[in-house]
């Protein structure tokens, strides 16, 4: 079924015949019924005169709205009922199966992100229904099956919501779309959890900087060699009590325990055996013979970091605990909220201001913009003599009627479809240049100083390897097909000198080949997240079977593995191609701006 967004149902109990167009820049019109009120086919559009406009604000989670919609529609017997949703949600509504996301769509990037923002909003709604035990849009759904059960025709008012997704997702700063990532981590998981890890990052960052920097205070290599062998100890050590938990404790994946405790043992035992090496030095000395100086500056600085970034992610999860800041459980969170609250005027202006405080863009995108888009709607509906009974949320209404008033004031339709950008300065764009020319420069200044081609090549060779090695190993231990694995790790190194691409949408690009992935996807992991009685990881492992998720973690790894490469070339790789060269990185880059510098003045002169 193909339907343009802005044109209204078809499928009215009894259509006849559709009256005419409205012109351009107006909705086509709706299809006529048998109306109840004239017991005929409805009257052409000029001869009707004027219609009218009717705005019912509901909740989109609230019993009461679902009644209200019901009666109102049967008291009023309007020529349409016009809703708040657009095709897509339409066909969801109705049971069928929404668009599947186009595997060239993630190659323009923000896809994946756009998903995850309208995974937040869904999820959220999806809470409060199962709260009040009722299915989130209902009252539109209502809406729908009363005009059809009295022949009364639907229009579709609302903008696409993949258009309003990708525009309130470019107008977040980056700050914001930080928060609402994290909201998101905080709602699906145990916050204590999101500090651990959130720690762990922390000291990903940390370690190169100690590689760097560490000689300074005392981190010298000796240390550094300690702290590699007890780190490698520890791996292996945390591995075999992870398996001995799981055998002798029944905390596997079937297990009715939450799945954590086998991790908790593993990390215990890692964290004991690596620090009883590190201090005593058992067992140092022959393993460290094995390793180079690069190695060890490597793996041990990265422990240092990860150890000083559990250590702050464990105070944060203890802290949470301490100030009582953990969720409650989903049967009481919504104690104290009521749904009938949502259609009262006060709080719902309230409600907007709070959002407006949190993003003036994203509430320009999700709240002002669909405002004006639907009085569009509705307007033209009017002008073409209909009587409308427009259903909406509660948000909606202020902001629709007071266009109804004065529709000279609606801006134009133009302004609110189509891509948006985030506006203002374009420091993403600069960053992306800046980056790519500085890696350019890097190595035409280090030829010019006279750095041979060989160990040039060897350079870019390691920055290759490493870029891919770390790209395709995380999106195959995410669950890649080796062929997604192998292309995302084939360009990373590319996408690495530009932050305006990603390897993770062409690992995406070739995993949606194989993976059916739309907005349905996102139901099925808010049922899966509902469900408090089953292990994590068990939830896990079948969230990983739901494509979309599939597809958002494979994008993540590869990407975050490209972005780990780039830090270790950095802070490891490139001062050990340093220690071979007869002066610093800084002195030959200087050596060979003077020389390309002499050479351009040469030729113009």
């Amino acid at each position: 079924m193909s339907r343009d967004p802005d044109a209204v149902d078809d499928r009215a109990a009894d259509a006849t015949d559709r009256p005419a167009d409205g012109g351009a820049g107006s909705p086509a019109a709706p299809a006529g019924g048998d109306g109840p009120a004239s017991g005929g086919t409805p009257r052409p559009s000029n001869e009707r005169g004027e219609g009218s406009v009717r705005v019912v604000g509901t909740a989109h989670v609230s019993e009461a709205s679902v009644r209200e919609v019901e009666e109102t529609v049967a008291e009023e017997r309007p020529d349409v009922v016009a809703v708040e949703l657009d095709e897509g949600r339409y066909r969801q509504m109705k049971g069928e199966t929404p668009d599947d996301l186009d595997p060239g769509d993630l190659l323009r990037g923000n896809t994946v992100f756009q998903f995850l923002a309208y995974w937040m909003l869904s999820y959220v709604q999806t809470r409060l229904g199962d709260r009040f035990d009722i299915e989130p849009g209902a009252e539109l759904l209502a809406a729908v099956e009363t005009a059809e059960d009295m022949g009364i025709s639907v229009a579709l008012v609302d903008r696409d919501i993949q258009t309003t997704i990708q525009r309130f997702w470019a107008r977040l700063s980056v700050l914001e779309k930080l928060r609402m990532v994290g909201a998101l981590a905080f709602g699906v998981t145990d916050p204590r959890v999101a500090g651990v890890t959130f720690g762990l990052v922390a000291g990903l960052l940390l370690g190169p900087a100690i590689g760097l920097f560490g000689g300074a205070v005392g981190i010298t290599l000796a240390v550094l060699e300690r702290v590699a062998v007890g780190a490698l100890a520890g791996v292996v050590a945390g591995y075999l009590g992870v398996r001995v938990a799981d055998a002798t404790l029944g905390t596997g994946d079937g297990a009715d325990g939450d799945g954590l405790v086998g991790l908790g043992v593993g990390a215990a035992v890692a964290v004991a055996a690596g620090a009883a090496v590190a201090v005593t030095g058992a067992g140092v000395a022959p393993v460290a013979g094995f390793l180079s100086d690069t190695i060890v500056r490597a793996v041990g600085s990265l422990a240092l970091g990860l150890l000083a970034g559990l250590a702050v992610g464990a105070l944060a999860a203890l802290a949470i605990d301490a100030l009582d800041l953990a969720p409650d459980d989903a049967d009481g969170e919504f104690e104290e909220f009521d749904p009938e609250s949502l259609t009262d005027t006060d709080v719902v202006t309230a409600m907007m201001e709070e959002f407006r405080e949190f993003s003036p863009g994203g509430a320009e995108a999700l709240i002002d913009e669909r405002d004006a888009y639907i009085a569009h709607q509705l307007v033209g509906l009017r002008n073409e003599g209909y009587d409308v009974v427009a259903v909406v949320g509660a948000g909606h209404r202020a902001g629709i009627e007071s266009y109804l008033e004065a529709p000279e004031s609606l801006p134009a339709m133009d302004s609110l479809v189509g891509r948006a950008d985030s506006g203002g300065i374009p420091w993403g764009k600069i960053a992306a240049f800046g980056i790519s020319a500085a890696f350019v420069a890097f190595f035409v200044l280090l030829a010019m100083a006279g750095v041979r081609n060989e160990r040039l090549l060897t350079l870019f060779a390691a920055w290759f390897l490493i870029n891919g090695v770390f790209a395709a190993g995380l999106a195959k231990l995410a669950g890649a097909r080796w062929r997604s694995a192998g292309v995302g790790g084939a360009v990373a190194w590319m996408t690495s000198i530009n932050p305006l691409l990603a390897p993770g949408w062409f690992t995406g690009y070739m995993e949606l080949r194989h993976l059916t992935v739309n907005v349905a996807d996102i139901g099925t992991l808010n049922e899966l997240l509902a469900d408090e009685s089953r292990p994590i990881r068990a939830v896990l492992s079948d969230m990983l079977d739901v494509p979309l998720f599939r597809l958002i973690v494979v994008v993540a790894a590869t990407n975050v593995g490209s972005i780990i490469a780039s830090v270790l070339f950095a802070a490891y790789v490139v001062p050990a191609f340093a220690g071979t060269l007869d002066a610093s990185i800084s002195e030959l880059m200087i050596r060979g701006a003077r020389e390309s510098a002499r050479i351009i003045w040469g030729a113009v002169a």
